[in-house]
């Protein structure tokens, strides 16, 4: 694989972040909210905190920002987005990219950990995993958290199975700040993005790699997009204290404690 410059990575990110804020009206709000939580529940000024799904590490670098003696082991599976993190933020301190995929069981002894993790931390990634995969991360993630220690999940979560009516309004509000937000037009969407990348040379053979594993991997879209079934799951691996830390329409910060 070719090695990326910093600032062609750099260049790839800052289009990531903005096309992500196209589907999030309140990403930083919900980025600043989480750190937030990390920094009061983590018990220490340095801790040890997993981010699953990072994508390029927006989440990573901007805890590191907030505090920079933490480190933050950050995980996921895409190699176009792993190889724009490392080469755009691989000398930052305290940040260490691991290539793992969360559905292969396993994965939280491939970490290396020191020590057991003060907080797990997720944005916009884990709702790609069928029930039967988030099950097994979040029964995988409780055995490597320290008691009293943090998962936070930044999504949209939804609750048609219980409240349909709330879900509709949920929504609704969350359109109505999206359309308020670019209401002189909005930034590249995630296929345009991803499309330019397919158009990069440098990029060629890393989209090569990552069309191989989407494929492998039988992706079928967002399939647990519903709050019910992350409650569920994380109660079922022992978690407990589960519930939401901020919202804004159907995106919200769920929080839940291992005992």
């Amino acid at each position: 694989m070719p090695v990326l410059s910093q600032d062609i990575a750099q260049s790839w990110i800052t289009r990531w972040d903005q096309q992500q804020e196209g589907y999030l009206p309140g990403r930083e709000e919900r980025f600043t909210a989480l750190v937030d939580a990390v920094e009061a529940g983590a018990g220490r000024g340095d801790p040890l905190v997993i981010d699953l799904g990072c994508g390029p590490g927006s989440l990573a670098v901007r805890l590191l920002e907030r505090l920079p003696e933490a480190t933050v082991v950050a995980v996921d599976t895409d190699p176009v987005l792993l190889a724009l993190g490392r080469a755009g933020y691989g000398a930052r301190h305290g940040l260490v990219f691991a290539d793992l995929d969360l559905r292969v069981p396993g994965w939280t002894e491939r970490l290396g950990l020191p020590r057991p993790a003060d907080v797990a931390v997720s944005t916009t990634a884990l709702h790609w995993l069928p029930e039967e995969h988030l099950r097994r991360v979040y029964a995988e993630l409780g055995g490597v958290l320290r008691p009293g220690g943090l998962f936070l999940n930044g999504d949209h979560l939804d609750v048609d199975d219980a409240t349909p009516v709330l879900a509709g309004l949920e929504r609704a509000v969350h359109d109505a700040a999206t359309r308020r937000r670019f209401s002189a037009g909005k930034p590249e969407d995630w296929r345009q993005w991803w499309d330019g990348i397919a158009a990069d040379p440098a990029l060629a053979d890393l989209g090569a790699e990552r069309d191989r594993r989407t494929a492998a991997a039988d992706h079928h879209g967002s399939e647990s997009a519903g709050l019910s079934t992350h409650v569920t799951a994380l109660r079922d691996a022992g978690f407990a204290e589960i519930g939401t830390l901020w919202q804004q329409g159907n995106n919200r910060l769920l929080c839940a404690v291992r005992p």
